[in-house]
């Protein structure tokens, strides 16, 4: 492989703002997927995750995909996303990375996934890193002009009220915010230098467990949270985790009267042999193998306020923050009926929405 910008390369990021800015910025939808840049030459292709890994050999049915519809010669930043129905599905995504090569290329039949393509940092023996980002979008669109499912050019827009009902809209379809690029920025790595306006919610939650930290014993590594459901069966949601070491250490002493070994915890290992979702079958991490997934169980009577941006099915997509402590919220009460109910939004009028 001989490109003008060579792997591995990290790829521009984004820092989290509240408000959609109102000029001089690209507007684009914030994609739920695995962050990947592209780098094609010829018949080699290379796919590298956000933080570098080698991630070719898990979307087989994408090397095709770019050997026959991307530039001969190009490096693309984008990212890796599986459709459930008329929504994306991160679970599935996750299924992908997978040590068993017939089991990738048994998922990549089942659960095909799709590359949108987001910008260009080089084509032919030219790097456009150096260029704005509206010459490198008017660039995109001129290279990528022809192509079909399952490669896709975001779509873009210099309007925000545009992209005010695009954050609202297509979160229905499993996307999660809106990205804004100076339209006068180049394209720096590792840097960030676009802005991200995600959605923000609050939920009380039943705290019913945590793990203990990385350091030792002695200190709260997270908490484990949970929601009741309509049958009444308490479900791990997330876990919250940003402490400092003192207060790792006082929460620590101040859980340990909850403690409790009986088998009638909500999350005993006989609830998660009937397929109840608990820590030890909710949290395993492909990217992370071999990880502790093992907890202490705590009765549940403690209720915390946590904010958290969307659902993944029953749990949160990322790791909740935590808000405040609800002493005068019975846990009985904190049932997923107090989340908010997203509009559904069909994916395709998404992608068609270019």
């Amino acid at each position: 492989m001989d490109l003008p910008v060579m792997p591995p390369v990290k790829p521009m990021l984004a820092k989290p703002v509240a408000k959609i800015p109102q000029k001089g910025h690209l507007f684009e939808p914030k994609w739920d997927g695995f962050r990947a840049v592209v780098f094609r030459d010829g018949d080699d292709v290379e796919i590298g995750s956000r933080n570098t890994r080698p991630m070719t050999r898990y979307f087989p049915e994408l090397v095709d995909a770019f050997r026959g519809q991307l530039p001969r010669r190009c490096v693309l930043d984008g990212e890796i996303v599986i459709a459930s129905t008329d929504r994306l599905d991160f679970e599935a995504l996750q299924q992908r990375i997978h040590p068993a090569d017939s089991r990738v290329r048994l998922l990549s039949h089942e659960t095909p996934a799709s590359f949108v393509a987001f910008d260009v940092l080089a084509v032919d023996d030219v790097d456009v890193r150096r260029e704005s980002m509206a010459r490198r979008r008017a660039l995109l669109e001129d290279v990528l002009g022809d192509v079909v499912a399952p490669v896709h050019v975001t779509p873009a827009t210099l309007d925000p009220a545009v992209a005010a009902r695009w954050f609202t809209e297509f979160e229905g379809a499993g996307l999660d915010g809106v990205i804004a690029k100076p339209v006068d920025g180049v394209y720096q790595p590792d840097k960030r230098t676009m802005l991200k306006i995600k959605h923000v919610r609050t939920a009380d939650c039943v705290v019913a467990g945590y793990r203990v930290h990385k350091s030792g014993p002695g200190r709260v590594g997270s908490l484990l949270l949970g929601l009741y459901n309509a049958d009444g069966d308490l479900l791990n949601v997330g876990a919250i985790g940003a402490f400092s070491t003192k207060r790792r250490e006082e929460l620590f002493g101040e859980l340990q009267p909850l403690v409790t070994d009986t088998d009638d915890h909500p999350w005993s290992r006989e609830r998660q042999d009937a397929g109840k979702r608990t820590p030890r079958n909710a949290e395993g991490s492909r990217w992370a193998a071999g990880k502790d997934l093992a907890f202490t169980p705590l009765k549940p009577r403690l209720v915390a306020e946590v904010s958290y941006d969307h659902l993944e099915g029953d749990r949160f997509r990322h790791t909740a923050q935590f808000v405040r402590w609800r002493p005068d919220r019975d846990p009985d009460t904190c049932t997923y009926a107090q989340l908010e109910e997203v509009v559904k939004f069909d994916l395709a009028d998404v992608l068609g929405s270019r």
